[in-house]
C-alpha cells in the first residue's frame, strides 16, 4: 500500500533530504496523446529508469502518458515517488501504488517537491500543465538557481514548436543566446539514456 505523506509550505525543500539514489523528475502529460508512439516511448522510459536504478519522480497519476511511465517503471521493479495535489487524487491517482505517496496543497507545492527530489528533469510530450513545468524549471535555471539536467523527450519531433518559439524568443531579443543551452533534447528513449547517463555519473 502506498504510504501517503502531507506536506506543508515549511516542509517542502527538507523532502530533497530523502534522496538516497539518483533520482529523475518525468513531467509529462496526464493524456496519451494522439500517436501510439507517445505511449511506447513512456513505456520504454519507465524500463530504463528501472533498469538503470534511476527512481522515477513523478506527479502520482495513473493515466495518460505519467501512469504509462510509472506503471513501466513499477513493473521493472523500480523506485517511484509520486507527488499530487489534494485536488488532482480523484482525478489523476490511486490505483498505481507508488512506494512513496507525497499530497502536497497546490500545484505549485507539487512542481517544487518534484524538482527538489529529483538529479535531472526530463520533459515528455504533454500539454499545458507540461509547458508550465518546462518553463518554470528553465527560468529557474536562467536565474542560476539550479544547474540540474532539462531534457526535453522529442518524440516524433513534439517539442519542435517549443524550439522553435524559444529561437524565436532569443532572436527577438527577449533573451540571451544561453537560454536555448540550458535544454538538452533527445529524439527518442535511447538518446535520453545516453543524456541521463552522462549527467548522473
Amino acid at each position: 500500500m502506498a504510504t501517503a505523506l502531507w506536506v506543508n509550505q515549511r516542509a517542502l525543500f527538507a523532502l530533497g533530504f530523502f534522496m538516497s539514489q539518483r533520482s529523475v523528475c518525468v513531467f509529462c502529460g496526464s493524456r496519451s496523446g494522439s500517436r501510439p508512439d507517445f505511449q511506447s516511448e513512456a513505456e520504454a522510459l519507465g524500463r530504463v529508469l528501472a533498469a538503470r536504478g534511476w527512481r522515477l519522480v513523478y506527479g502520482a497519476g495513473d493515466v495518460g502518458l505519467m501512469g504509462a511511465v510509472a506503471q513501466s517503471a513499477q513493473s521493472q521493479g523500480g523506485e517511484t515517488f509520486g507527488v499530487i495535489p489534494t485536488h488532482l487524487i480523484r482525478r489523476e491517482a490511486g490505483h498505481s501504488d507508488p512506494r512513496r505517496f507525497v499530497i502536497t496543497e497546490n500545484m505549485h507545492e507539487r512542481k517544487k517537491v518534484m524538482f527538489m527530489n529529483s538529479d535531472a528533469i526530463v520533459v515528455m510530450p504533454g500539454g499545458a500543465g507540461s509547458l508550465d513545468e518546462f518553463f518554470e524549471v528553465l527560468t529557474w535555471r536562467q536565474l542560476g538557481l539550479h544547474d540540474k539536467p532539462l531534457i526535453l523527450l522529442n518524440t516524433a519531433g513534439y517539442w519542435d514548436p517549443l524550439l522553435a518559439l524559444l529561437d524565436h524568443v532569443i532572436a527577438q531579443g527577449f533573451a540571451d543566446p544561453s537560454l536555448r543551452g540550458f535544454v538538452q533534447v533527445a529524439a527518442d528513449v535511447d538518446t535520453l539514456e545516453a543524456a541521463l547517463a552522462a549527467a548522473l555519473s
